[in-house]
């Protein structure tokens, strides 16, 4: 315990204009570890120019690790200047370790006396600041420290506010929160609870939201200023768990937001069929109709959900009753093109004008369908309770029945139970089937029981046979036979599967950023076990850009235009990939830039068909055919098109391809834009077409050129080779190598005069080969994505071939709808 004087300064000018500093008066702060009479929220910023250099040389040093220069600021400078903090911000110490989760130096400000409780100018802890970030480890240190998990900010978000994000590391963070004292009822200044604020976002952070409402929170919070409540926020966000979970543990199921908004319009808005019929099945009302008229009915028209228009039509909702647009539910699914939800509510129209007549009675009352749907919600616990009351032969007594049901819901009555007892009593006395109760049939018609939702069986032998259409042989996928592929002498696979290359060294005392500085240095071979060789498909690795085991495989005697089963070399799948790197390294060890494989396929088509600019212009530099005809007549100007990339369009023809060549199909360049690029790739095709000189008039026209046109460069002639020249694999001589103990070697070795030698080399087991460092893999990254954009990082990442069929296949779906 400590009084800590501070003294108050007032600026007073004296005779020669010298401003001079007088003590005006004295505070002490009062300050322990548990408690202190001041907070130090509301502690004095360091509002002094000393103050102020000294808590942002604080800050400095925390920035730069400077533990003995904080150290030295702490015992010298002014008194509890660790917890000071800054006048901008109002960030102290503790706040800027936390943030970027240095936990030896929070460890190391709370060993010097840091609060833990100090909070900046938005009202935010050390611990808000790094449960924020998801930084658990200097959580869990500042909760070991006895940080307060109850203190909020100025707009009165706890810390369990700042747990809310869809990471791991957000919800061991809010655990950590929670095991120390955190308030899951806690709420805003302007009413917002934190188990609703998590309900929000139920879809990202079900586990947080399940913890919370584990934990003791109000299944019932609801937002004062809109009225939301988090059994709507769970509804809107599709999450079966928990809603099931809110209404489990007594949350208002009929409870409706400012503009009317029942749990039931926001499932049916976003067509959660399983979360209708929990609401259903625990009396919640599907037919309330919100302020702009809309009943849950309208809201699964507009979406097209036809199992929930038709749940929601044969669980009591209004069939006729019309928004403020004056339009039906039957309106809406028609003028949204959803036949199949509209068949549904016309089909329950019919039921419902049957039901009108005078006389009709209704054979499927809602207390009937609300017990159904209850029972098959509480199946498991109610068979349970009916195990106990078993005659053995799968049925319960009328009374049993009757008794067990009525003590566990309040909807259906005494005399409504004993009827559909007795609906299932075959004969006097026969008691009631459990099975049977629980599929319904018994009671309900059978189109309305929750058995008839789903998908239907087709049973075998019913309906007419469908005609046997043309039988139609599928693609088989090409592949080069195994028995072409020559084997290794020593029976390892195949040669197109190559010898993965890694440096196999003590990882705690060498890496990629601390190589050894001389091959003597790392003797971590002599005590680490070798891992043994590892076989990878050599596209595999080109594709991975590990030039390390291309390289070794090549020094080996691999060629470098090895075919792998698919008929693809190393270059074609480099192309392919966009990787410009392994492009390079292939064309410097003479790869074959006009190799084709089983549908003619040169590497240029490839790097077309990515569109990468780069290395279409590498690969023309090194004798590329411009205009190689693939098996369908396309060439590498048609793959480009197809891409739409208009800077490899361009390219291909200013170095002069030839636009007006023809596939197969009778398809020009234009006619290929048209069907796969933009105006700009087809406005710059038309140029050249105008362009292009015109034959004289008096000139003949000649027929159409034969297909096979010729081109620039060496001729192709890939579709006149037999089918066995695609076989053709490299040949690839092993060296034998001779036993060391063999007679004949040790002879030579003798008349060579190899043994009078004395030979004092020292040969390492392994030798580092260098590796990438941290900056290079990430100038590497770096540059990745300068080449496809940031989203290569991301897994829906498309090459541009497929990026462009996805969006005319889109553009062609909204079309359709609309």
């Amino acid at each position: 315990m400590l009084w800590l004087p501070r003294e108050i300064y007032t600026s007073k000018e004296g005779v020669s204009g010298q401003v001079n500093l007088l003590p005006q008066r004295t505070e002490f702060l009062f300050w322990s570890r548990k408690a202190f009479s001041r907070s130090w929220s509301s502690m004095a910023l360091a509002d002094k120019r000393l103050e102020n250099l000294q808590i942002y040389k604080v800050l400095q040093c925390v920035r730069n690790k400077d533990k003995m220069q904080i150290e030295k600021l702490t015992r010298l400078g002014y008194p509890e200047l660790i917890n000071f903090t800054e006048p901008v911000n109002g960030h102290s110490a503790l706040h800027l370790a936390s943030v970027s989760n240095d936990i030896d130096m929070v460890s190391f400000l709370l060993d010097l006396g840091a609060h833990p409780d100090v909070q900046d100018r938005m009202g935010c802890t050390p611990t808000m600041r790094a449960a924020e970030l998801g930084h658990e480890l200097s959580m869990e240190i500042l909760a070991k420290a006895k940080a307060d998990m109850t203190i909020v900010d100025n707009e009165g978000k706890g810390i369990l506010f700042y747990c809310i994000l869809p990471t791991k590391r957000h919800y061991r963070c809010a655990l950590i929160a929670l095991e120390h004292g955190a308030d899951v009822n806690n709420s805003t200044y302007e009413g917002k609870p934190i188990f609703l604020r998590a309900c929000e976002e139920a879809h990202d952070v079900k586990e947080v939201c399940l913890t919370l409402l584990e934990r003791g929170a109000n299944p019932n919070a609801i937002n004062s200023s809109t009225g939301r409540t988090a059994l709507m926020e769970a509804s809107r966000e599709g999450v079966v768990e928990l809603v099931r979970g809110i209404l489990e543990r007594g949350g208002e199921v009929n409870a409706f937001d400012n503009d009317r908004h029942h749990a039931a319009h926001f499932a049916a808005k976003g067509g959660f069929f399983d979360i209708l019929k929990l609401l259903f099945a625990y009396n919640g009302d599907v037919g309330l109709i919100a302020m702009n008229g809309n009943t849950p009915l309208h809201y699964a028209a507009m979406g097209g959900f036809a199992d929930c228009c038709k749940y929601i039509a044969q669980r009591g909702c209004d069939l006729k009753w019309k928004n403020l647009d004056h339009k039906t539910p039957k309106n809406l699914a028609k003028e949204g093109g959803f036949k199949a939800a509209s068949k549904e509510i016309r089909r329950v129209e019919r039921i419902a004008n049957k039901l009108a007549r005078p006389g009709a009675k209704n054979p499927n009352p809602l207390w009937a369908l609300r017990l159904h749907d209850w029972s098959i919600e509480h199946e498991t616990f109610l068979r349970e309770t009916f195990s106990f009351v078993d005659r053995g032969d799968g049925t319960v007594s009328k009374d049993d029945f009757v008794t067990a049901l009525e003590e566990r819901q309040e909807f259906v009555t005494s005399e409504q139970l004993a009827v559909i007892a007795q609906l299932h009593e075959k004969v006097r006395g026969g008691g009631v089937n459990i099975n049977e109760f629980f599929k319904g049939t018994r009671f309900l018609s059978k189109a309305y029981v929750l058995g008839s939702y789903g998908p239907k069986k087709k049973r075998k032998g019913m309906g007419k046979k469908m005609k046997k259409g043309k039988f139609v042989l599928p693609l088989p996928i090409c592949v080069i036979p195994d028995h072409v592929f020559p084997r290794r002498s020593d029976g390892g696979p195949p040669f197109y599967m190559i010898e993965t290359y890694k440096n196999v060294t003590d990882c705690n005392r060498f890496n990629q950023d601390r190589p050894p500085e001389h091959p003597i240095q790392d003797d971590s071979a002599w005590y680490i076990d070798d891992p043994g060789k590892v076989y990878s498909n050599i596209n595999f690795i080109t594709k991975a850009g590990d030039l390390a085991s291309l390289k070794k495989a090549f020094e080996s005697g691999i060629p470098v235009d090895m075919k792998d089963n698919y008929y693809k070399t190393p270059l074609m799948t480099a192309c392919a990939s966009g990787n410009i790197d392994a492009v390079k390294f292939l064309l410097e060890k003479g790869a074959n830039v006009n190799a084709t494989d089983n549908f003619l396929w040169t590497p240029l088509h490839f790097a077309c068909h990515a569109g990468q600019q780069d290395i279409v212009e590498l690969l023309v530099k090194a004798g590329a055919v411009v205009d190689a005809p693939s098996i369908n007549n396309s060439t590498p100007l048609t793959r480009a098109i197809e891409s739409c990339r208009l800077d490899t369009v361009k390219y291909l023809l200013d170095i002069g391809a030839k636009f007006q060549l023809e596939n197969r199909r009778g398809h020009t360049a234009m006619d290929v834009a048209k069907a796969y690029a933009d105006y700009r790739i087809i406005g710059l095709i038309k140029e050249k077409m105008d362009n292009f000189p015109k034959p004289a008039e008096n000139q003949k026209l000649k027929g159409k050129p034969s297909p096979k046109s010729k081109t620039e460069g060496p001729e192709i002639k890939k579709e006149e080779e037999p089918l066995s020249s695609l076989y053709t694999i490299p040949t690839i001589s092993e060296q034998k190598k001779m036993h060391k103990d063999n007679v004949v070697y040790l002879n030579s070795l003798i008349t060579s005069g190899y043994t009078k030698k004395v030979d004092i080399t020292f040969i390492p087991r392994r030798i580092w080969s260098p590796e990438a460092t941290t900056a290079e893999l990430i100038r590497k990254r770096e540059l990745r994505r300068e080449r496809f954009t940031y989203e290569v990082d991301f897994d829906d990442f498309l090459m541009p071939f497929q990026k462009n069929i996805a969006e005319k296949a889109q553009a062609m779906e909204a079309a359709l709808k609309t």
